[in-house]
């Protein structure tokens, strides 16, 4: 599994918004109260906790980002959705928390 700095996924989003010819899923794997105090805009909610039951209808070809507080349960998801069969996994490491605080200084944290 790759991992991906906020920095590095920015610029990402602000160029061409695009990882291997396409447009990366932003997988946030927060509780819906924690996804409602902050976001990377775009990102899509599927609680951790829900991951293995919709883990099919993920798009296996296209790049996913997987997000979360501190980076630690996204990188037990991105484990998962490879073992899943998912091609390009990424996990953001330091979360959310680093995105607040090394992109969006503005951006509410908990």
């Amino acid at each position: 599994m790759d991992q991906i700095t906020p920095q590095a996924l920015k610029q990402i989003l602000d160029g061409s918004g695009k990882i291997d010819d396409q447009r990366p899923l932003l997988l946030d794997v927060r509780e819906p109260w924690e996804h409602a105090i902050c976001r990377i805009p775009g990102s899509e909610l599927l609680p951790m906790r829900q991951v293995p039951a919709n883990a099919g209808q993920l798009d296996q070809e296209r790049p996913v980002v997987v997000i979360c507080h501190h980076g630690i349960r996204s990188q037990q998801v991105a484990r998962f959705l490879e073992h899943q069969g998912l091609k390009r996994v990424i996990n953001l490491r330091g979360g959310i928390a680093a995105w607040a605080s090394d992109i969006d200084p503005e951006m509410p944290t908990y």
